[in-house]
């Protein structure tokens, strides 16, 4: 897919507007994969512009570090709206939520990361919020409570989450743009190795980059986080330039293997091999095994184990695969057993 221009034909270069000096992409066009959700989001922004209507409101879902906050800050950036962020657990009641809303102008953008953690109650009253633009809020107690009814300028609501499956129904359907932010191809993230070398000013090597690149766990917030660890053991240990040696030797010091396993995915991979025979196992069983919470062992490395083929979700529980044992085996110096 080529690269689409900024919506805004000024904005041409991120240099040009004096942008900070950020690794998050500014402009639509600047967003490296994805192009499903870009062409969607290309379009919807388009349209709405010309008809000087704010966007219908915008739900992300996905894994973390795949771009969700980015996106939110692009299309308020692409709408040439002004941006408010909040999170689902700071929203503690409902006057917190009315305050920020009563507040918003037009055209205005309110982010709220995970979504899937708004009190139930402040739910309920971003329903006529979203659908209305006005704000119901009840006065009293008892026989003698009334309901007032507040306008609201109108805005886009971009509520961002990883567990789409805690997201209730009535909230879920109230969002006019539902999209999934899948795990990035290799090519892809490449390029945003590059792209976040030149902006930090490193001198990486194309083998240098192919090397974090596929480490990476196919996600941007991973290949920047890497990026930055092997451009600090180029300067302790080199001239600066990021060669394949030096990235080799940095991400073998941080404990990252070649489909990018740190210690905990082999750690969790060796208690399936080990101490369930390679399972089947139960979530909750495998998280008291290897000392994890269950949210971040089913949030943070599960997805990515069974991107790769390396885990198989089962009715009964978790197994490994095949491809898991044989890395296993060829990683560890004890004896993993066949299954």
């Amino acid at each position: 897919m080529e690269e689409e221009r900024p919506l805004q034909p000024e904005l041409l270069s991120e240099n040009e507007a004096n942008l900070e000096q950020t690794l998050r992409p500014q402009f639509l066009g600047h967003f490296i994969g994805q192009d499903t959700i870009k062409k969607q989001l290309h379009i919807a922004i388009a349209a709405a512009g010309s008809r000087d209507e704010p966007i219908e409101h915008v739900l992300l879902y996905g894994n973390p570090g795949l771009g969700k906050t980015t996106l939110a800050h692009i299309i308020a950036r692409e709408m040439q709206s002004n941006i408010k962020v909040t999170s689902g657990p700071a929203l503690e009641k409902v006057g917190d939520l009315a305050a920020i809303l009563s507040n918003l102008e037009k055209g205005d953008v309110l982010f709220i990361d995970e979504i899937h953690r708004l009190n139930k109650t402040i739910e309920e009253v971003l329903y006529s919020a979203m659908e209305d633009f006005a704000l119901d809020i009840i006065i009293g107690k008892g026989p003698t409570a009334r309901t007032l009814r507040m306008p609201l300028e109108p805005f886009t609501l971009i509520g961002a989450t990883t567990r789409m499956n805690l997201i209730s129904g009535p909230l879920r359907d109230r969002f006019g743009h539902l999209f999934h932010l899948n795990f990035y191809t290799p090519a892809d993230v490449e390029k945003i190795v590059q792209r976040s070398s030149s902006i930090l000013d490193v001198n990486l090597q194309s083998q240098a980059n192919a090397l974090i690149a596929n480490r990476a766990r196919r996600t941007p917030r991973v290949a920047n986080r890497l990026l930055k660890r092997v451009r600090d053991y180029a300067t302790v240990h080199g001239d600066g330039i990021i060669t394949e040696e030096l990235a080799l030797a940095a991400l073998n010091l941080l404990d990252i293997d070649q489909y990018g396993l740190d210690t905990v995915d082999r750690k969790i991979l060796i208690a399936i091999i080990e101490k369930f025979q390679g399972g089947p196992v139960g979530l909750s069983t495998l998280a008291a095994a290897t000392s994890q919470d269950m949210d971040t062992l089913e949030i943070i490395y599960e997805p990515y184990l069974l991107q790769i083929g390396m885990l198989e979700r089962t009715p009964r529980g978790r197994k490994v695969t095949d491809m898991a044992i044989k890395h296993i085996q060829s990683t560890q110096k004890s004896s993993i057993p066949s299954l």
